[in-house]
């Protein structure tokens, strides 16, 4: 009986230990960039407000685009404030920030789409586009993720970023814990900001 009692312990810490370092790699602050190939404009693209209402991200054409999968239960959530911040700096100059709420990580954003809107306009007082719950990995991600993710990796956790130039072609993606202020991210903004 003891040694079934060391071998469960052993099992459970060596499954701890795994899933702590997926967590780790899951919000490493990776950067790909995209080889600039022919996946198509996230600007043909349609979707749905948080409240429901169909919406063509055409609307959006012209303007650099960062688009962020977030969450309202996760330990990065506070990042609505620098996402927030970032949109009302740069807005002026032609940059939009779009936001794709989640459930797809651990279950991290479980509110309906009221819920949604009141936790951001209370905590955050975000004014940026929010649109409807959207899956953003596997199989059955929508649209809007399929055209992100044709040339980079998936989202590995909440809060992965999406930079968008100007013709919709998607540039680079940042990792979850990337923050809207860091350096790296501010200068690819700048770069596309400053493209034709």
């Amino acid at each position: 009986m003891r040694m079934l009692w060391m071998i469960a312990v052993v099992l459970a810490a060596t499954l701890a230990a795994a899933g702590v370092l997926w967590v780790r790699h899951a919000l490493a602050g990776d950067v790909q960039r995209a080889s600039g190939g022919n996946a198509g404009s996230l600007f043909d693209l349609s979707t749905r407000t948080l409240a429901g209402e169909p919406v063509s991200l055409g609307i959006y054409r012209g303007k650099v685009a960062l688009v962020v999968n977030t969450a309202s239960k996760c330990g990065l959530t506070p990042q609505y404030a620098g996402l927030e911040a970032l949109y009302r700096e740069l807005a002026a100059r032609g940059f939009v920030l779009l936001g794709f709420p989640s459930n797809d990580f651990l279950g991290q954003e479980p509110g309906s789409a009221d819920e949604i809107a009141e936790f951001c306009s209370v905590n955050y007082d975000v004014t940026f586009p929010l649109f409807a719950k959207a899956v953003v990995k596997g199989d059955r991600k929508c649209d809007v993720y399929r055209l992100l993710c044709a040339e980079l990796a998936e989202p590995s956790w909440n809060f992965t970023k999406y930079l968008v130039a100007r013709d919709g072609r998607v540039v680079a993606r940042f990792g979850p814990k990337t923050a809207p202020d860091s350096e790296e991210l501010r200068a690819a903004i700048e770069q596309e900001l400053a493209a034709p």
